[in-house]
């Protein structure tokens, strides 16, 4: 089944503006919030009958799904995973539902906060930074493939403890006339650390890399709400890959090393620290299915693929940055015609 968005003005698709955190028709500027909009999408217009929205029936193939566009009927054809995206045909917006109810529905979403114009610009100065970055990666062709996508993530709360003990010095020195003392105090130090962290992020998603979506973050959760449909009209976006439990062994990886450096901090002033014992233990407090905005663009140089990713809450940028061999060797020529144009003047002079 899929849905899209009708202005209730114009029937033209409307989709979710960051800016405005509104839902916006372009075609004749009405502006409604998430929840205006999804009272109004349960009622037919013309006659205020409760309605459940446009559905087709979903027809399945061995990797990809055929569902029908709400609005002109054309194949859409999507992987599994997809819960979000547009028709090639039209380009409205379509939502498919089905992958977005029961255990599959996320319980809270950070909208996108950074429209697709505004992501245009952040990403034209990212690649103006770079004087040796290839001229391919500021074409408009480039720019255009830039895609506003919902990433799958499990938000967990866990409590932490750690036991650690560890064998310390203090080494101090003083003079008496001649003579030189050194001094070395032994300690046995012993730590018994709590603390509890809430809403650590970690992606569901079996295409993003896990490194990158790691350091996309942090997001604002304070701009965190319910889950509502209308939220994705505009983007992309997917379910998840993994569950909550499949994915708790990285979670608890990160929590362990966080609970490990929270208490390693508190042992200071010393001249050295041996730690003879650690141990950590780990209670899952719950696990909540979420959305995450971020910015795509997927480019392959040299045979090499690069990414370019930027948390569409905050414009954080993560991306990898490609040298042109060309650009380098016009730079080297440059300088070096430069130099030897100077010592001639100086030779000459």
């Amino acid at each position: 089944m899929v849905r899209s968005y009708q202005c209730p003005g114009c029937s033209a698709p409307m989709q979710f503006n960051g800016e405005k955190q509104k839902m916006v028709c372009e075609h004749c500027g009405t502006e409604l919030t998430v929840e205006e909009l999804d009272e109004i999408s349960k009622f037919d217009v013309d006659t205020g009958e409760q309605v459940e929205g446009e559905f087709a029936e979903t027809g399945d193939t061995a990797e990809f799904n055929s569902f029908k566009c709400s609005s002109c009927g054309a194949e859409i054809l999507t992987d599994d995973n997809t819960t979000a995206t547009f028709c090639s045909f039209c380009g409205r917006p379509n939502m498919v539902q089905n992958r977005l109810s029961g255990e599959l529905t996320p319980k809270h979403v950070i909208p996108f906060k950074i429209n697709k114009q505004s992501a245009v610009e952040k990403y034209r100065e990212w690649a103006k930074k770079g004087i040796f970055t290839p001229s391919m990666f500021s074409s408009n062709a480039t720019i255009e493939k830039i895609t506003g996508m919902y990433v799958p993530f499990w938000m967990y709360d866990y409590n932490a403890r750690m036991n650690l003990s560890a064998n310390c010095t203090k080494v101090r020195h003083s003079r008496k006339g001649d003579y030189e003392y050194t001094y070395t105090d032994h300690y046995i130090v012993t730590r018994d650390v709590e603390a509890q962290y809430d809403k650590l992020p970690t992606d569901a998603s079996e295409k993003m890399p896990d490194d990158v979506m790691d350091k996309v973050e942090p997001y604002n959760y304070n701009e965190m709400t319910d889950f509502e449909m209308p939220y994705l009209s505009g983007y992309y976006s997917e379910k998840y890959n993994f569950t909550a439990e499949q994915l708790a062994p990285r979670a608890e990886k990160r929590i362990r090393q966080y609970i490990t450096d929270t208490t390693r901090s508190t042992i200071s002033g010393y001249t050295t620290v041996n730690i003879t014992r650690q141990n950590s233990q780990l209670r899952k407090l719950k696990a909540e299915y979420m959305l995450m905005p971020v910015w795509i663009l997927n480019l392959r140089y040299n045979e090499k693929d690069f990414l370019f990713a930027m948390n569409g809450q905050t414009g954080k940028i993560v991306a990898d940055r490609p040298l042109s061999k060309g650009k380098m060797a016009a730079w080297y020529i440059g300088i070096t015609v430069v130099m030897t144009l100077i010592l001639a003047l100086i030779g000459r002079f």
